[in-house]
């Protein structure tokens, strides 16, 4: 990597207002996934669809830290893999197998987020996937979709079968690999990707210990399903906008 984040251009010189709105944005998520310990080294990627008529996404340069990510070091890549921005970085083809099939199928998922966190792979891995055992894990009842482990992601001809099994949900179990999540903003994926992590977590914590569960009922469930998608842009944006603040105060530099 020959190139530091004071090397670059900051955000906003030369692209648009709401480039640098998603650049910020991005940045943001992934100092969110460093802050909550959901990174796994340098490996997973969050991206985020540019605004604009061109089928472009930013995405991670492959060798930084998630804590170290800023708004200007962010690759903008195409659909087929091309770097259209001058760029001293290079990306991982595993990202862009999973990111651009699902920019490329779903207008709606202007952001996508994949992790490998303990307890998200760990519930990947059960047969019975997601329980309906709390609250959390029940408002992702209706959203949650699996996807058959097919190996290491960089085969472009996954991409069909990846799509066809997310269809029209918002959040998905890749079995024996971690989660994913999308979003019409970067905050609505992320805080599907909350309520989804915070679900595999207390997941595993309940099976560990060992005792009869008890599920609530079947009516109760379904009560839950109609409750779980009212004003969700509301908010995800009042949840963002106080991650926003968290950052700020603590290191506001993901915006440079």
């Amino acid at each position: 990597m020959s190139a530091t984040v004071t090397d670059l251009t900051p955000a906003g010189a030369g692209a648009s207002t709401e480039e640098r709105r998603a650049r910020i944005d991005l940045a943001a998520a992934y100092r969110l996934v460093a802050h909550y310990g959901w990174d796994d080294l340098i490996f997973t990627h969050i991206s985020v669809r540019v605004p604009g008529p061109e089928h472009h996404f930013l995405i991670n340069p492959y060798g930084m830290l998630f804590s170290e990510i800023t708004a200007s070091c962010l690759i903008k890549v195409d659909l087929d893999g091309n770097v259209v921005e001058p760029t001293p970085y290079f990306f991982n083809p595993a990202g862009f197998t999973i990111h651009s099939a699902v920019h490329a199928a779903r207008e709606d998922a202007k952001c996508v987020l994949h992790l490998h966190t303990v307890a998200g792979v760990a519930v990947s891995c059960q047969e019975g996937g997601l329980l309906p055992l709390n609250q959390t894990a029940m408002l992702l009842n209706d959203q949650i979709a699996y996807h058959e482990y097919e190996g290491v992601a960089l085969l472009l001809d996954e991409r069909p079968r990846l799509v066809a099994d997310l269809g029209t949900k918002n959040a998905m179990l890749l079995r024996n690999h971690g989660t994913l999540t999308v979003g019409a903003t970067v905050g609505e994926a992320f805080l599907a990707m909350y309520f989804l992590e915070r679900s595999c977590a207390t997941q595993v914590a309940l099976l560990a210990g060992g005792v009869a569960l008890h599920y609530p009922s079947a009516e109760v469930q379904e009560v839950v399903k109609q409750q779980a998608g009212h004003g969700v842009p509301q908010v995800a944006k009042l949840a963002w906008d106080a991650q926003l603040r968290m950052l700020d105060a603590k290191d506001p530099s993901y915006k440079n």
